[in-house]
């Protein structure tokens, strides 16, 4: 028969394994969900500061989809809503390499990235996808119990980035 004593540490093995899990599996997203390149051009400091607007160290939903926003705009510059292969893998990063940084548009303006994004598999980005794409990147992130809908440097840097300067 079970007693408690002996189904303890089994309980506390189970328990280990399932939070090792989890976390690893959240980088195994964040890295299949995303190209290499992409997730670490994300992991930048300078990116982190260009996306907190008022300053607090932390990025607030608000803060990552206004980012996202402006990003979208400079690649969808004829203003249509959607973005054609043409203009997202464009070798001319424009303005887009210093509103952002140069790792993360090298990593996002990728074919293989695009094809991401391209939920509907049109061969173009509209505006909705890209935003959708970016909510699920910035949910994925968003691993704090303490700070639930902020990311700090902690959720910056978990998931594969060490680009910390």
């Amino acid at each position: 028969m079970f007693t408690l004593h002996s189904v303890r540490p089994a309980l506390a093995l189970a328990c280990a394994f399932a939070l090792t899990y989890s976390i690893a599996a959240r980088a195994d997203d964040m890295a299949t969900f995303a190209t290499g390149g992409y997730a670490r051009g994300l992991h930048s400091e300078q990116l982190m500061h260009k996306i907190d607007t008022n300053g607090d160290g932390m990025i607030s939903k608000d803060e990552w989809l206004a980012f996202q926003e402006k990003a979208f705009a400079m690649l969808d510059k004829n203003k249509t809503g959607t973005v054609d292969a043409k203009q997202f893998i464009s070798a001319d990063g424009g303005d887009m390499a210093s509103f952002a940084t140069g790792g993360y548009a090298r990593g996002l303006r990728t074919k293989a990235m695009m094809h991401k994004i391209d939920t509907d598999g049109d061969g173009t980005v509209s505006h909705d996808e890209f935003i959708a794409y970016q909510t699920k990147v910035f949910d994925m992130m968003d691993t704090s119990t303490t700070h639930k809908g902020m990311l700090g440097k902690e959720e910056m840097f978990a998931t594969g980035g060490n680009n910390h300067h």
